[in-house]
């Protein structure tokens, strides 16, 4: 079996739609499981309809209706008549919906996120799945939350791999076209629970380990795995081939391209991954694989932004030592707050960091009964693999460097943009 990964951008509207199917048609769609992200930007948009439900806005109803409208246009630029069994299936997911808001007496963010956000992906693999029907094109809509279970760590759940291996060969079907959502899971209590953002090339991934897959394809807008992200970066070279080790190293500092935790289950097993275009679906790509690290070997940049610099000093100039850091990195885990980048000297320590959930300004409260805290909020940090001279200069111009970290074949430099 095959798995193809689609993200939301390969599936935004009616026409992206209908070129998957063409692609399908390229490249063949026996024994293959599609996992398909929420259309677009609808998980920005859930993710407003969550506020304004926790802010009691009169705007509620009002952003349910933006999303409802946007799935309703694909419906009708899809099919030719509303007599289609998929616009009863959408809207039974908008009432169900109105029936969480209305029932729901759990306070806790995190939970409802989860319950909410995830009618994206169900809505978006309804909508495929009929249309494929509709076209002739025989599938199985599966819902991945009875077969990838989890914990419940609500936004960011780990998975129970036992649990999961047992549902995912014992109920999938092979020789078929399958259809079912990334970025989902449910937990013991069959709450839905997601894996993170862009969890959907690690809902791949479970499958393509469960199922012993031939080899996984993410399909993106881009020819394949390039050495930076061409929306900052002028002149993105095409890396036709990378080792497992060095994808999990880019993605460790935050390449988006692929998931940081999809590499290790499909390393486990040396499953391919293939990275291509959905819009030149015939090209070769890029091949993650064991063997050569990089083809061809030039620089790679990552850049992270929208960080947060802290850096930490002792009140009494004593020195910061095992026992500090210990307990500062207890309390990083505490508030889920993720270190990207440490820095220290006797008497002071720095980690550039991303506050996913917007706790620093509770855990700086208790910090600075310990420490003197200071922070510049909105640096960029930038990662530099195979990194050379010139490469360092091109990162830093026109920039406030804050740190500058090198070691064998890493650079990482944190900036701040001058201001005119």
């Amino acid at each position: 079996m095959k798995v193809f990964k689609f993200g939301g951008a390969s599936v935004k509207d009616a026409e992206g739609i209908k070129n998957v199917y063409n692609l399908l048609q390229q490249v063949g769609h026996e024994d293959v499981l599609l996992v398909i992200s929420a259309m677009g930007k609808t998980t920005n948009a859930f993710e407003v309809v969550i506020k304004n439900y926790f802010d009691k806005s009169p705007e509620l109803q009002a952003s349910i209706q933006e999303v409802r409208k946007y799935h309703n246009q694909i419906l009708m630029e899809l099919f030719d008549e509303e007599a289609n069994p998929v616009f009863t299936a959408v809207t039974k997911i908008f009432t169900d919906l109105e029936s969480f808001f209305k029932n729901n007496k759990s306070p806790n963010y995190n939970f409802v996120y989860d319950q909410v956000v995830s009618l994206g992906e169900i809505i978006s693999t309804t909508i495929v799945s009929h249309y494929f029907n509709y076209l002739g094109l025989k599938n199985y809509w599966l819902d991945v939350r009875e077969f990838i279970k989890t914990d419940n760590t609500y936004r960011d759940a780990i998975v129970d791999w036992e649990s999961t291996q047992k549902a995912i060969s014992k109920n999938v079907k092979k020789k078929n076209l399958n259809i079912t959502q990334g970025f989902l899971g449910s937990d013991d209590n069959n709450f839905t629970t997601t894996l993170g953002r862009e969890g959907s090339d690690y809902t791949a991934a479970i499958f393509a380990y469960c199922l012993n897959a031939e080899n996984v394809t993410i399909w993106k807008d881009v020819p394949g795995v390039l050495n930076a992200d061409p929306r900052y970066f002028e002149n993105a070279i095409l890396l036709n081939q990378i080792s497992y080790r060095e994808a999990i190293e880019l993605a460790f500092y935050g390449a988006t391209v692929i998931h940081p935790k999809t590499l290790q289950p499909l390393q486990k097993k040396e499953i391919p991954l293939y990275v291509k275009s959905f819009i030149n679906p015939l090209l070769p790509g890029t091949c993650v694989s064991k063997g050569a690290d990089l083809e061809p070997q030039t620089p790679c940049f990552i850049v992270k932004k929208n960080q947060l610099l802290i850096s930490l000093s002792s009140l009494d100039f004593s020195f910061i030592m095992e026992e500090n850091i210990s307990e500062i990195f207890m309390l990083l885990h505490k508030y889920k707050i993720k270190v990207h980048l440490i820095q220290n000297t006797a008497i002071s320590f720095s980690v550039c960091v991303d506050d996913k959930f917007g706790n620093f300004p509770e855990l700086k409260s208790i910090l600075s009964k310990k420490f003197h805290v200071t922070y510049n909020d909105n640096v960029s940090l930038y990662t530099i693999r195979h990194f050379n001279e010139k490469s360092g200069d091109a990162v830093a111009k026109n920039k406030e460097v804050l740190v500058r970290q090198l070691s064998r074949e890493t650079m990482q430099i944190v900036t701040k943009d001058i201001a005119n």
